[in-house]
């Protein structure tokens, strides 16, 4: 009995037990089916079906070769959604991926008045340290931001010629971003003018490498126009435009359409600027010249919003009144219109005597004559020429008459302020007109003086302008060239040449006449840059004369300075006894050699483009020797029949040349003299100096090193003992 039921508890026991393992085997696979059709069905509706998914109890397995590396984690996000990221394994694969790009390599330039900064990627190869050396160089106030980063990656195709050109573009462009790509560059800047936006533009275009594409954006300023001022004139077969102004492009286009088809011939600037009192001023201008046309000639003249329009003496009445009344109709409303058709004189009278002059002479000398109203005007008048043209160049030689017009002084002063303008000329001040007629070399003087006295007259007062402009007067346009400059420095040291006290770097008492016109030539070419080179003989050390000449270099340099020469692009530098232009074994060549030379720094573009020519021309010089060689070799079986052959040339050359032949026989034995003469001079130098220098040798080894300043000094010291001896230094 007691078995019995040991037997049913064990029988009870062992049924739970199995039930529990068949109910965790059945939760178990629940568990894994339903996690994994769980995250397979996440990972479809994320359109990875590639990935493979099994279940083992609780963790769950992704297989699979992922598209990249994204996708590989996008898919372990995926799963992890579904279960606990910790039971899920990563077994998924990413195709190995092509070498990686490299990157875009570009840079931003940006100069301004506080200096240059950059910032991009440029090469790890791209010589950064020498680019960041030639902006210092470029910088006025020398400061660089560098903000640039490098990437270990060969420079792409076309990335050396488009920063060249950057760097060459930024030299001439104060207020510019440059942007650099590889053949690309784009350029943005700020011109002072429109003229020198033009120039500006040409230039750089014209240097542009090939292969590298150049995007120009260079602006210009508008001008400030007060008064914003256009005057017109139109009599017989002439129309010109003493002053031409304009808001846009399209109101010039407007002004120059309706003036050509009133008789204007030629070229003419009409400018763009600020300061016009409407927006419809490219309408009210174009009006005007119709009328002025239609009545045949006449003076219109434009200040801000005051229209003054003059007709011809002799226009027919009713077409005069039917014109100004169609203006007045079709004016805008902020214009106001003055018109006037002069009256037929009869005959002469008092009033016609009522007129000032003043002349201004070429040397400056100025006469007025004339009637003024009183005293003060009188007065007044003088006290301001004197202050316009200096205290004694005037003379004064005027009437007093009070029936002149109110308005006659301001009209004078106007005038006066015109004639301030010009070279030489002449003002007429009549109750009529104020008449400016004269010279000038300065283009923009016609526009000046129409601003100026439409400023300053009355609507009512009427003004004529006739003023030429003479190149030869223009101080721009007779500068002389670099290449003149040069021309004319070498002339000056051809006749006298600059001397120093013996064995010194200190200038002879005589040198200061050729300093002092070397300065003026200088002054006259302040674009030009120069290297004032040092040369001595070859008496005393090597090192002696290095020193010595380096130091009269700058002995040169700093007496231009003084002379407020501008020495920004010069350069002093001593060569020594190295280049010597004659014999040194003769008093006159050790005088020749002793000297100062000014030799032109050229440009970079053109020192490269005389270097290519000069390494053409070597080549070509190189094959045509090699050419020579191998011809004469073939020619020349034997010496003497190389000389028969030689002579029969001679002969030959001889009969056809003339003189030619002797002449290059001479030259020819002239080289083989000097080449024997240098060859001996060697010969006795090496010999003569040989025992000096193992005695300067012995002495150097023997003596304590003294100071650099010690060694010029003796230096100096030697070279004037010999230069007492053989010659004046």
């Amino acid at each position: 009995m007691r078995l019995s039921s040991l037997l049913i508890l064990f029988v009870t026991f062992a049924s739970a037990g199995l039930l529990s393992l068949v109910a965790a085997s059945l939760s178990a696979d629940l568990i894994e089916d339903t996690s994994k059709s769980s995250v397979e069905l996440e990972l479809s509706k994320s359109g990875m079906d590639w990935a493979e998914v099994h279940a083992e109890g609780l963790q769950i397995f992704l297989a699979g070769v992922a598209p990249s590396e994204a996708d590989r984690f996008k898919a372990i996000s995926a799963a992890g959604r579904i279960v606990d990221a910790a039971r899920v394994i990563d077994n998924m694969e990413v195709p190995a991926t092509a070498a990686i790009a490299p990157p875009r390599f570009s840079v931003e330039i940006l100069r301004n008045d506080a200096g240059i900064s950059l910032i991009g990627l440029i090469p790890e190869s791209a010589a950064r340290d020498r680019l960041l050396r030639e902006l210092q160089d470029i910088s006025d106030s020398g400061d660089v931001a560098d903000l640039l980063e490098t990437a270990d990656y060969a420079a792409p195709a076309g990335w050396s010629a488009a920063s060249r050109f950057a760097v060459s573009a930024l030299k001439d462009l104060p207020r510019s971003k440059i942007s650099v790509q590889a053949g690309r560059v784009d350029v943005t800047a700020m011109a002072d003018s429109p003229e020198q936006r033009a120039e500006l533009e040409i230039d750089l275009a014209r240097r542009a490498p090939n292969g590298v594409e150049v995007n120009l954006n260079i602006s210009a300023p508008r001008p400030v126009i007060t008064p914003f001022t256009l005057r017109l004139v139109k009599g017989g077969d002439v129309t010109r435009f003493d002053a031409c102004s304009a808001d846009t492009d399209k109101a010039r286009a407007k002004i120059l359409t309706a003036a050509r088809a009133a008789g204007l011939e030629g070229n003419v600037d009409c400018v763009i600027g600020l300061g016009v009192p409407s927006t419809s001023w490219g309408d009210a201008v174009a009006t005007a010249i119709r009328g002025l046309n239609e009545l045949g000639g006449g003076t219109l003249t434009f200040s801000d919003a005051d229209v003054t329009l003059i007709a011809l003496m002799g226009t027919d009445q009713a077409l005069f009144d039917r014109v100004v009344g169609e203006l007045e109709g079709t004016l805008p409303e902020a214009f106001a219109l003055l018109a006037t058709l002069p009256p037929t004189p009869e005959a002469e009278d008092e009033a016609v005597a009522q007129e000032f002059t003043a002349t201004l002479s070429p040397e400056g000398l100025v006469q007025l004559r004339g009637r003024l109203p009183n005293d003060i005007a009188r007065d007044t008048t003088d006290s301001y020429a004197r202050a316009r043209f200096g205290t004694e160049t005037v003379h004064m030689a005027t009437r007093l008459d009070d029936t002149l017009p109110p308005t006659w002084p301001f009209r004078v002063m106007a005038g006066l302020d015109a004639l301030s303008l010009l070279n030489n000329g002449s003002l007429i001040v009549t109750p009529e007109a104020v008449s400016v007629t004269g010279n000038t070399g300065n283009t923009e003087t016609n526009a000046r003086i129409a601003q100026l006295l439409a400023a300053k007259l009355s609507q009512t007062d009427h003004f004529a302008i006739n003023v030429t402009y003479l190149e030869a007067l223009d101080p721009l346009a007779g500068l002389p060239t670099n290449e003149e400059c040069m021309a004319n420095i070498q002339a000056l040291q051809d006749e006298a040449k600059i001397a120093f006290e013996p064995g010194s770097g200190t200038l002879d008492a005589s040198a200061a006449g050729i300093i002092d016109k070397l300065a003026e030539e200088l002054n006259a070419c302040p674009d030009l840059q120069i290297e004032i080179q040092g040369h001595t003989d070859s008496q005393g050390r090597e090192s002696m004369n290095q020193a010595l000449s380096q130091t009269r270099a700058l002995a040169v340099l700093t007496a231009l300075q003084e002379r407020r020469v501008l020495t920004k692009g010069f350069l002093a530098l001593g060569y020594g006894e190295s280049q010597p232009i004659a014999d040194n074994d003769t008093a006159e060549g050790r005088e020749a050699n002793r000297r100062i030379e000014f030799v032109r720094i050229l440009p970079e573009e053109e020192q490269a483009e005389a270097t290519a020519e000069e390494g053409a021309a070597d080549a070509e010089a190189e094959a045509a020797d090699a050419e020579a060689e191998t011809t004469e070799a073939e020619a020349a079986p034997s010496e003497s029949e190389a000389e028969t052959t030689e002579a029969d040339n001679t002969e030959a050359t001889s009969e056809d040349t003339g003189e030619a032949a002797p002449e290059d026989a001479t030259a020819t034995e002239t080289t083989d003299e000097t080449t024997a003469t240098e060859a001996d001079a060697a010969t006795d130098d090496t010999t003569a100096d040989a025992p000096a220098s193992e005695a300067d040798a012995a002495a150097d080894t023997g003596a304590d090193a003294g100071s650099d300043e010690t060694s010029i000094d003796n230096a100096a010291q030697e070279d004037g003992e010999e230069t007492q001896t053989n010659d004046t230094n």
